[in-house]
Order: C-alpha cells, then structure tokens, then sequence
C-alpha cells in the first residue's frame, strides 16, 4: 500500500544549491530599476556598480582598510585571480574535503605546477586535521564545502600572526556564517548562492597584506589580462571602486541590490545567520528522529546551514551495490520533483548519493518544515518500490 502524501506543500520548492532560490516576495518588478543599454562605465552605472561593493562591506563587517572588487567569472574567476596572481612566493598548504576544494589543488598542482606544495585532505563528510596546518605558508581552503555540507566551524584554528596568506573560498558560507576578517586575507564569493543573486559575477575582498603581496610579487608565469590585478607593481585600485574588469550584467548588479536590500531588511548579517541556522536546526531535529537518514558531516560543529547535505543509513539501503544506492537517491529526489515540492535536492554529481536542502538565508522556516514530510514521504515510496 502506498504510504499517504502529505497534505502541505512548500510555497517554494526551490532547494537548489546554485542558482539558489530568491529571497521572499521576489518578482521580476525588483529588477523595473536596471540601467539596461547603458554603460557600466556611466556616472549612474558606476554609482550601481559601487554600491554593491558598499552594501556588501557594510552588511558583513568587512574592515574599511579591506578592498572589495566585483570581478569576472563568479567564485570561481575569483579564486583563480587569486591562486594566479599571489601563489608562488612560498610554500602552499592546499586544504581540502570537497569537490571544490579538490579542483584549487588541481589547479595549482597540475596548473600553476607548484614545487613547494602540501595537499591536506580527507573523505566527504570529514574534515582535515586543520592542527596540521602550518601557517608560515601560505593556506587555501573552502570555508563551506558546498558539495559536502561540511563547514570548518570557527577561526580558531587560524594563526593570528600567521607569516603566509590566508586564501579563503565562502562562496556558501557569506552572508549566512560569521567570517572572521582579522584571521582571513583573500576572501571570494558569488551573487548566485546565499543572497539568490543572478550568476557570473564573483567578489573578491584583499586584506592588506594580500595587497602587499600583490605589489611586492610578481608570479613567474604570463597572467592573462582577466586575472591582472596590478599594473607597474602596483595595486589596480579601479577594480575595488567599481570599475569592473570586464562588462557586468547591470540587470545582475539591479538584482544584487535587491538582495543586499532586502538582507537589511532582515536585520543584516545577524538575522541572515539565524534565518539560515534555524533551517539547520529544523532539519536537524527532523534528522534526529528519522532512522533512515543521517547527516553526511560527522560532526555536529562542521554541519553547513546552507548546503545541507544527508545520507541514506536505511540497512535496506546500504547492503545494495553502489549503483543501486544511487538509484535510491536518484528516485527520491525525482519524486519530490515531480511532486513539485523540491526541485534540484540531489547530491552533486561527484559527491556520494544522497540528498542536498540549500538553507540559506532566502529560504523560508516554514518551506523547510513542509518540505520534511516529503522526504519521508518520497523514502517510503522508493523503499516500497
């Protein structure tokens, strides 16, 4: 017998991990304000452009002796001006326990072919000894590991007077976790993720020592124009002041304000970290009495608030091959699809099978509490088959 459906829905069933959903009462009305068919070199284009840099300062408390810039290519273009442009003056620790994280050691391994490199890592799921970091090298690392659901769970293991950069990927984790600036030289995001901004473009925050770097170093290799960031030795300070590399969307800068907005709106930083923790603590008391799933991260500290990431422990599940454990999956989050009631809930393609809530900021208490049923639901289902 199939079990019953449950009788509420989630107002919006978009769990996605990236683009993530947009923030409450969202309409194509936010964006009535884009400076389309004008240049984003124009005095109102640039003054857009400046106050999504200011906006963001403000709401994450970033120090005012930081440069923030809006650079090409989302995170992902982020990082890589980074890792291009200041890697290679010393020893590298390349951290990491997700896919992410995998591909910075892929690129500065196999890429940059860096001489002088260690590559700390564990399983999904896990994190690094992060005791045996050392800092008088230089450190990349994912704050969040979006595809693992795994967060480190504080700065306290970040030396203070540490003599190598700290080169921080919080694509999932800005806006919906506190980052502490004074522990943190390189910081990169995307708009797409906590705020459910539109893609392609990255932030990228330098403390001053990163500008240091920056001025003092020139890497051995030719830095193609996209990642340049200093011109005759020294810092290109147009990038922190709005003047992009290349040309933005300005309906993607109209729809960053947007959210930037409506995160004020909601109390700031403070109130985007509990909208975001109290999604977590909702799916973990679910978690808690539910003896088929469990959480990927085994801790309780290193659990993300915003890629939450499940697992099957069902013995029903687990004494199946591989390929039938990833069919489960694949059949459980396709009927929540087709129920209409989370769309894009799977695991991400290199992670093991399983299922992924976004719980960021945008996300409603209230679409996360309906959305539980579901999984049970959807489980039972599959189990039936």
């Amino acid at each position: 017998m199939a079990a019953p459906k449950p009788g509420n829905r989630p107002a919006n069933p978009q769990f996605s991990s990236g683009p993530c959903a947009k923030r409450p009462g969202w309409t194509i009305d936010a964006l009535k304000g884009a400076l389309v068919g004008r240049s984003h070199r124009s005095k109102p284009g640039k003054a857009k452009l400046e106050q999504v840099i200011a906006l963001s300062k403000e709401i994450l408390g970033i120090p005012a002796d930081y440069r923030l810039g809006i650079v090409p290519a989302s995170d992902t273009g982020a990082v890589e001006m980074a890792l291009w442009s200041m890697l290679g003056a010393r020893g590298v620790d390349m951290v990491a326990w997700e896919s992410f994280g995998k591909d910075w050691v892929t690129d500065v391994v196999k890429q940059l072919k860096l001489q002088d490199v260690r590559t700390l890592t564990a399983g999904y799921g896990k994190l690094p000894d992060l005791s045996t970091v050392d800092f008088g090298r230089d450190v990349v690392f994912t704050w969040n590991g979006t595809t693992s659901g795994v967060r480190v769970p504080d700065g306290d293991w970040i030396a203070a007077d540490r003599e190598g950069l700290t080169i921080c990927d919080a694509t999932s984790a800005a806006f919906a976790m506190d980052l502490p600036w004074d522990k943190l030289d390189v910081v990169t995001w995307s708009w797409q993720k906590v705020l459910g901004g539109e893609a392609a473009h990255g932030m990228l925050v330098l403390s001053p020592r990163a500008v240091a770097r920056l001025e003092s170093y020139k890497p051995a290799w030719p830095m193609p124009k996209i990642f340049r960031m200093t011109k005759d030795g020294k810092l290109t300070e147009g990038i922190f002041k709005g003047e992009t590399i290349n040309t933005p969307s300005m309906i993607a800068v109209e729809d960053a304000l947007d959210g930037l907005n409506w995160a004020k709106s909601v109390g700031g930083l403070e109130g985007l970290v509990g909208r975001s923790e109290s999604n977590l603590k909702l799916v973990a008391d679910w978690v808690a009495g539910t003896d088929w799933v469990d959480f990927l991260a085994d801790t309780v500290e290193s659990r993300s608030c915003t890629s939450i990431c499940l697992k099957i422990v069902d013995p029903w599940a687990t004494a199946q091959p591989a390929e039938a454990q990833a069919d489960i999956a694949k059949k459980l989050t396709s009927l929540l699809e087709k129920e209409g009631v989370a769309m894009d809930a799977g695991s991400y393609r290199d992670a093991p099978p399983g299922i992924r809530i976004w719980g960021g900021a945008t996300v409603e208490n209230a679409d996360i509490a309906a959305l539980l049923p579901w999984l049970d639901w959807a489980y039972e289902t599959v189990k039936a088959g």
